[in-house]
């Protein structure tokens, strides 16, 4: 009805905590002066269907002009993981501090810049992993960790864990696009010689795999995680440490246990907003 009284297309959002909807248009111009008549008319032919129209509000604000195509870029602010790691976009004049690795990131196609919950947690664990092998706090001490990024999106662990050391870093995705982008992001930070990225699907990870890996990240959604948490527990050494991601919180028991069951013990674990992320050991 907005749309059909504004002839401009109009974008509704409805917010599920205080169960309210917004319909909004743009114009260049004030709407004309029979507009507001217009729209309720509108609601009186609705009512007169017999639903029912609840309390509402009509607002006209006037918004200020901004280049659109940079203003947004500011809700990408740069990340610091400890005093070890810098996620930074490419327009941010940002200084990294002494020894901090820095990886450039802009956010694009592919998830991960390092803003969600789920990606922060990664990040973390593998700077906390890297601090404990320089620590000589690891069994690993005196040799660079390997990594395996699972479900890569952007490459941005992968990138991260190239920085920071790890050696060899494997990645995969089973979005090509996804991989071709990772590829891209891995050029700008001049580690793609230190990444082997390819496009795969965790179902078919070997059962018994010939190389295994010290640091393990999956940032999957959990169907899949149950599905093949034998594939991916299975790639990881003795002493290695496993981080699940993109878990509900309403789904943190059932991940639990059936990686639990396959032997692996919780080291940490952080929930935030609705979103649970932990690290596993396997001894």
């Amino acid at each position: 009805m907005l749309a059909a009284a504004s002839g401009r297309a109009a974008s509704s959002y409805h917010n599920a905590e205080t169960i309210t909807s917004t319909v909004t248009i743009y114009c260049e111009a004030r709407p004309a002066a029979g507009f507001r008549k217009a729209m309720l008319a509108g609601l009186a032919r609705i009512k007169s269907c017999g639903l029912k129209v609840g309390p509402g509000k009509m607002m006209i604000a006037k918004v200020r002009r901004e280049d659109w195509a940079e203003s947004w870029k500011r809700h990408f602010k740069p990340i610091k993981i400890s005093d070890t790691l810098l996620i930074k976009p490419s327009w941010s004049k940002h200084r990294p501090r002494k020894n901090q690795a820095v990886v450039i990131l802009d956010p694009g196609l592919s998830f991960g810049t390092g803003q969600h919950p789920t990606t922060a947690f990664c990040l973390h664990q593998i700077v906390t992993a890297v601090c404990d092998r320089r620590n000589g706090r690891s069994q690993s001490a005196a040799t660079a960790k390997s990594f395996l990024d699972i479900g890569t999106g952007s490459g941005i662990l992968a990138i991260a864990a190239a920085k920071l050391g790890y050696e060899p870093v494997h990645a995969f995705d089973f979005d090509a696009n996804a991989i071709q982008i990772a590829r891209v992001n891995a050029r700008m930070n001049s580690v793609a010689g230190k990444i082997h990225f390819w496009h795969g699907d965790v179902a078919k990870l070997p059962a018994h795999p010939a190389r295994k890996y010290d640091l393990i990240c999956a940032n999957l959604i959990s169907n899949l995680l149950i599905a093949e948490r034998r594939r991916i527990a299975a790639q990881l050494n003795r002493g290695g440490t496993l981080v699940l991601a993109g878990i509900l919180k309403s789904e943190i028991q059932e991940i639990r246990a059936a990686f639990e069951a396959l032997g692996v013990e919780p080291l940490s674990s952080k929930t935030e907003k609705e979103w649970w992320s932990g690290s596993f050991r396997l001894e």
